[in-house]
């Protein structure tokens, strides 16, 4: 019950962090931005329950949990006429199987899962999250085909300035995400003791 309950959370803190439709200009920006909460997200979560049940496996059983409830809400507001891409939801698992690798390849020393776990994640998270982005619809033609009444006019979308790989927001999020994601992983062991 209790790994369903923070599974939950996770999946409410991380729930639009494949939105990048209605940003245009800043949708870049954006991705860095969610790529690192994301990563954070799973990283604290999921060293949380790999050390405190100490079974290789359990931090992909919990990127699983939080790839099912994302598929659930995202369908009711799919349901709901909001455009949402399945595909954007499941880059946890591959991050997650990386951090189960090191546990069970380190004999489940949490020192090494610490440091090389939360780099793995950390690195790993933007370059999946790309690769999913890459194979949703354009954010900008998305914009323009389902349009928000409510929107102020100075998010009204406009058609970027730069191209999609300008200062390589993957390699930001990456290099942020490495850092700290050692970090989250150290909050994630201690929360056991």
């Amino acid at each position: 019950l209790f790994i369903v309950v923070v599974a939950v959370n996770s999946t409410l803190l991380t729930i639009n962090a494949g939105d990048y439709i209605f940003y245009t200009d800043w949708a870049w920006t954006s991705y860095t931005v969610f790529s690192i909460s994301q990563t954070l997200m799973l990283i604290v979560g999921a060293t949380y329950y790999l050390t405190f049940t100490g079974v290789p496996g359990t931090a992909t059983y919990y990127a699983l949990i939080m790839t099912v409830y994302t598929w659930i809400a995202k369908a009711a507001w799919f349901s709901l006429g909001y455009p949402y891409d399945f595909i954007v939801t499941p880059v946890w698992l591959p991050s997650a199987m990386l951090l189960d690798l090191v546990y069970w390849a380190t004999k489940k020393n949490k020192h090494s899962l610490i440091l090389f776990g939360g780099v793995l994640v950390g690195m790993s998270l933007p370059l999946f999250n790309m690769v999913n982005l890459i194979t949703v619809a354009d954010p900008l033609e998305t914009a323009f085909k389902y349009p928000r009444p409510t929107l102020p006019p100075y998010m009204t979308p406009i058609e970027p300035q730069v191209g999609k790989f300008y200062n390589s927001p993957v390699a930001l999020g990456a290099g942020a995400g490495a850092a700290l994601g050692c970090t989250f992983a150290a909050l994630g062991c201690k929360l056991n003791t």
